[in-house]
C-alpha cells in the first residue's frame, strides 16, 4: 500500500451464533468423543485388569422386553428394540456395583497412570447385534465406561468368558452361571430386591458368605449330613487344617491385589475398596479354621461378622455393600428383603437343600 492512501475497511459479515442447545449437543459429542479416544489408551489388556462380565439383564431393568421375547418371540422382540433403540434403560441391580467399579478405576488412574490393573468391564448379552444401538445408547446416558461388548446372538457365552480372563461373570440366568462355575469362572445369578438400599458412591463394598463361597463346602457337608454338633467337633479336630477353596476365592485375591496398592501409597484407612465376611459360623466354635485359612492364603478381610445362626439382612443392612454373595438362596432372600443387592452362587451341597426362588424376588 502506499503512504496514506485511504484503505477501505472490510465489508461486515453477519454472524450467526449457535443456540445454547446446539452448543449443548456439540459439547456431549465432543465429551463422548474424548472418551473414546482416552479409552484407546487406558483400556487395559484382559491379563493384567479385573475381568468384571455383566449380563444387561442385570445391568439393566430389561423386564418388559424380556415379556414382549416370551409372549411374542424373537423377531417382534427385535422390532421393539430396534424402534425404542433411543430410550435408555433403567438401572439394574448391578449397577451400582458397575459405578463403585469405575469409582475404584478413578482414583488407581491418579495414583498409577501407566497401570493397568484396573476393573475391567464386560457386558454380555445374548441380544442380536442389532440390539447394540440401544444399550450402547444406554451406557452413555448414564455416562458408563464400557468399551467391551460381548454380544452372541442366542450362543452361550462362556467360551468367550474364558478368552477373557474373566475374573467375575454376573447373570440373570442362573443356568449360564452354573455353566460358568462348572468351567471355573466365578459366577452369581443377581436379583432385584423391592427395595434399594443407598451404597456408598466412592467406597466399593463387597461382602462375601463363607463356606461354598470363599471356602469349599466341606464343612457344610458334615453338617448337612450330621448336624450342628458333628460339625463343631470336625472344625475342632481339623482348625490347623486349611480349608479348600471356593468359586470366589479367586475374585477376593483380585480385590487384595488392588486393595494392596491402595495401601503402598499410604491408603490404607481410605482405601476405595472395602471387603467383608459375613458368614453363620460361630467364631468360638468354628471361626478359627475359617480366619487361618484366610490368612494362609495370604487374603485380608477387612471385616468379619461371625453370627452364629441368626439372620444376615440385619447386619448387611448395615454394611450396605454393593453386592453381597451367598450360596443359600434363603440368605439372598433375606438380604434382598433389607434392601440388599444379593447375588447366589449355585455351588456346593446346599443347592440339594435349598427352598424353592422366592417370587418377592425378582431376576
Amino acid at each position: 500500500d502506499e503512504p496514506g492512501r485511504w484503505r477501505e475497511p472490510y465489508p461486515l459479515l453477519p454472524v450467526c451464533l449457535p443456540s445454547h442447545h446446539v452448543i449443548g449437543s456439540l459439547l456431549l459429542t465432543l465429551y463422548h468423543s474424548i472418551l473414546f479416544l482416552v479409552s484407546l489408551f487406558l483400556q487395559p489388556k484382559p491379563e493384567n485388569a479385573v475381568t468384571i462380565a455383566v449380563s444387561s439383564r442385570v445391568l439393566f431393568r430389561t423386564e418388559r422386553e424380556q415379556k414382549v421375547f416370551e409372549q411374542k418371540g424373537v423377531e417382534e422382540y427385535l422390532r421393539y428394540q430396534i424402534e425404542h433403540e433411543n430410550e435408555p434403560f433403567a438401572p439394574g441391580p448391578a449397577f451400582p456395583f458397575v459405578k463403585a467399579l469405575e469409582a475404584v478405576n478413578s482414583r488407581l488412574r491418579e495414583l498409577y497412570p501407566q497401570s493397568e490393573e484396573l476393573f475391567d468391564i464386560v457386558l454380555v448379552t445374548y441380544n442380536h447385534a442389532h440390539v447394540g444401538i440401544r444399550l450402547i445408547n444406554t451406557i452413555n446416558h448414564h455416562n458408563l465406561f464400557i468399551e467391551r461388548f460381548c454380544m452372541t446372538g442366542g450362543s452361550s457365552p462362556i467360551g468367550y468368558l474364558k478368552a477373557w480372563h474373566t475374573n467375575l461373570y454376573l447373570s440373570a440366568d442362573a443356568d449360564k452361571v452354573r455353566e460358568a462355575l462348572a468351567e471355573g469362572i466365578a459366577a452369581a445369578t443377581m436379583f432385584m430386591p423391592e427395595k434399594l438400599t443407598e451404597v456408598s458412591q466412592s467406597q466399593l463394598r463387597v461382602a462375601f458368605d463363607g463356606d461354598a463361597v470363599l471356602f469349599s463346602d466341606e464343612s457344610e457337608r458334615i453338617f448337612k449330613a450330621h448336624g450342628l454338633d458333628k460339625f463343631f467337633e470336625h472344625e475342632k479336630e481339623n482348625e490347623d487344617t486349611l480349608l479348600d477353596h471356593g468359586p470366589l476365592k479367586g475374585f477376593l485375591e483380585a480385590l487384595g491385589k488392588l486393595q494392596k496398592k491402595f495401601y503402598a501409597k499410604g491408603h490404607r484407612l481410605d482405601c476405595p475398596i472395602r471387603t467383608f465376611l459375613v458368614t453363620a459360623r460361630s467364631a468360638a466354635s468354628s471361626g478359627i479354621r475359617a480366619l487361618k485359612t484366610l490368612r494362609a492364603w495370604g487374603l485380608e478381610i477387612d471385616e468379619a461378622l461371625f453370627l452364629a445362626g441368626a439372620p444376615k439382612g440385619p447386619m448387611l443392612e448395615k454394611i450396605r455393600p454393593h453386592i453381597y454373595f451367598d450360596d443359600q438362596m434363603f440368605h439372598v432372600e433375606g438380604a434382598a428383603e433389607m434392601g440388599t443387592i444379593a447375588a447366589h452362587v449355585p455351588y456346593g451341597i446346599a443347592q440339594k437343600h435349598n427352598a424353592k426362588q422366592n417370587t418377592g424376588v425378582r431376576k
